[in-house]
């Protein structure tokens, strides 16, 4: 199997643990502040990233030269987490996972203006079709809500979260300087970390964490091993090996699999006019990855 090959299987893996963070976010984010619980999410998903590094490349010292490139990625990222659960305290899963599926097209724009990544015709086709799929879901397949941009404040929130998500995509590979994907995903957490706990800590202190609700910590387990630990290493990886436009792809899976999450847990499920947009960010995943077989790669 090639690299961009496990690059895709990375990306399919991380759409599927994503989407997960929607829901259970959702049934936490009105339990405890967003600094707070991401302060904690990111000191539990350092230590397991630490821990797997330390079993397998180590921690050289070459890693901790430039310590700002991880303050600049630690910061986009807690940016882009403490938005996501500001958001979801009024906005649903679904709708919060389709404004995700904006991200490729700003990722696009990203990586050309930091890397000189080319999109070709076919490429920036899909990406307005994957946006006019997420705006359709957004607007809850409601054209007078979308004339009238009647967009609620909750995905306002978590829309500016996925700028910094996009700026991110790019900046990994714009500041690695050949660390292994572990190692700099530790040095991106330990950032993170330190970033939300300046930043969150009268909520920090505020909270009552022995009286929190089981499902804040179910939610707080989840998003640091699965949501975080995990998906940080599948997507360095698949940024190192892919265009940032194709990494940030497969976020058009998050939808369908977020609708999936929502009936396991009994949430309900869409009305099949919103499936219509859902469907179009499938189709334009289908069209990048058909892209990817028939073009020429991406210039950087």
């Amino acid at each position: 199997m090639t690299n961009a090959a496990r690059g895709h299987l990375a990306m399919l893996l991380f759409s599927a643990l994503v989407a997960g963070s929607f829901s259970l976010g959702s049934l936490a984010a009105n339990e405890i502040a967003p600094a707070a619980l991401n302060a904690l999410r990111f000191l539990i998903a350092g230590v397991v990233i630490g821990v797997a590094a330390l079993a397998s490349t180590g921690l050289p010292r070459s890693a901790a030269r430039a310590p700002w490139r991880y303050l600049v990625l630690g910061g986009l990222f807690a940016t882009y987490f403490v938005l996501m659960f500001e958001g979801l305290k009024t906005a649903v899963p679904v709708s919060t996972a389709a404004v995700f599926t904006l991200t490729p097209l700003m990722s696009a724009a990203f990586g050309y203006l930091l890397l000189r990544q080319i999109m070709t015709r076919r490429m920036a086709l899909a990406l307005a079709i994957g946006a006019a799929g997420a705006l359709w879901v957004i607007f809850r397949a409601d054209w007078r809500a979308l004339v009238q941009f009647n967009i609620g404040q909750g995905e306002v929130y978590y829309f500016w979260g996925c700028v910094a998500h996009a700026i991110y995509t790019p900046m990994v590979r714009k500041l690695n300087r050949g660390e292994p994907a572990v190692v700099f995903t530790f040095g991106m957490l330990l950032a993170g970390f330190v970033i939300l706990t300046v930043y969150g800590w009268q909520d920090i202190m505020a909270t009552d964490w022995a009286a929190l609700p089981a499902i804040v910590w179910i939610t707080v387990l989840y998003l640091a091993i699965f949501a975080s630990a995990a998906t940080f290493v599948l997507l360095q990886y698949a940024t190192l090996n892919l265009p940032s436009a194709k990494v940030m792809a497969y976020t058009y899976l998050v939808p369908s699999w977020v609708i999936c999450w929502e009936v396991i847990l009994r949430h309900g499920a869409p009305t099949p006019m919103v499936l219509l947009g859902v469907a179009l960010t499938v189709v334009a995943l289908v069209m990048l990855l058909e892209n990817e077989e028939n073009a020429s790669p991406a210039k950087t």
